[in-house]
């Protein structure tokens, strides 16, 4: 039996596009995870810098942060990947009522490519004789197995990145010296969203400087906040 392979132009630079499912979940994850927690820590810090008080919000918010991404995610993605099904359902049964209309239809989205009308026509009637429901997933609906939805795949890697994450901030609190807490859990969270946006982008091939200024931005902007509020309805530490 003939194994047919696909070419690549360029196989020692590989498209990136395949991790963007887990990817997104997974950097999601560990940003919140970071952010939220380290975000809590410092506002709590400013209302009772009492290590316990510390010690308990940061574990709080790490349980219920990783459950609460995990299901965001599984129910979410469970929606999209709703919609898809429900989608090519109804492709199947057009394609079985109307399978003239939907060849000319098939040959209107290549002829909106760029094709001749002629050539177009044959395209679609050449995939519609080989897999008609593929065409459509792929060239009508815009769907592939690259972008389909995992809602498992997104929950796991969102929980697991979101807990790992969001331990950091947490141990470096626990760690800290007494009077210490606030600013190295500043240092190590901005550190650490540094280190998370560098790797997010070296994972997806783009551009590494800004993903790392977008996270430490938005990071800083959130303790900040936090930092604000813990001032306002607690008392300052020293």
């Amino acid at each position: 039996m003939t194994r047919h392979t696909h070419p690549d132009a360029h196989p020692d630079d590989p498209h990136y596009i395949s991790r963007s499912g887990w990817l997104r979940a997974a950097v999601l994850g560990a940003n919140d995870g970071i952010v939220s927690v380290s975000s809590l820590i410092v506002g709590v810090t400013m209302a009772n810098p009492a290590p316990g008080a510390v010690a308990i919000a940061g574990i709080a918010g790490l349980a219920a942060g990783a459950l609460s991404m995990a299901a965001g995610e599984y129910v979410s993605v469970s929606s999209q990947a709703d919609i898809e099904r429900a989608d090519i359902r109804r492709e199947k049964r057009a394609l079985k009522a109307q399978p003239d209309v939907e060849l000319e239809e098939l040959a209107a989205i290549y002829e909106a490519r760029g094709l001749a009308p002629d050539t177009a026509l044959m395209v679609a009637a050449e995939l519609t004789e080989h897999d008609a429901l593929g065409a459509h997933i792929r060239d009508e609906l815009g769907l592939s197995e690259v972008h389909a939805a995992n809602p498992m795949q997104a929950a796991l890697a969102s929980g697991v990145t979101f807990s790992a994450a969001a331990a950091v901030p947490l141990l470096a609190a626990l760690a800290a010296p007494r009077g210490q807490t606030l600013p190295v859990v500043l240092v190590v969270t901005l550190l650490a969203l540094g280190a998370l946006g560098a790797i997010g982008a070296w994972a997806g091939g783009a551009p590494i400087g800004r993903a790392v200024a977008r996270v430490i931005l938005w990071g800083g902007f959130a303790m900040a906040v936090t930092a604000a509020i813990g001032h306002a309805f607690g008392v300052s530490v020293g």
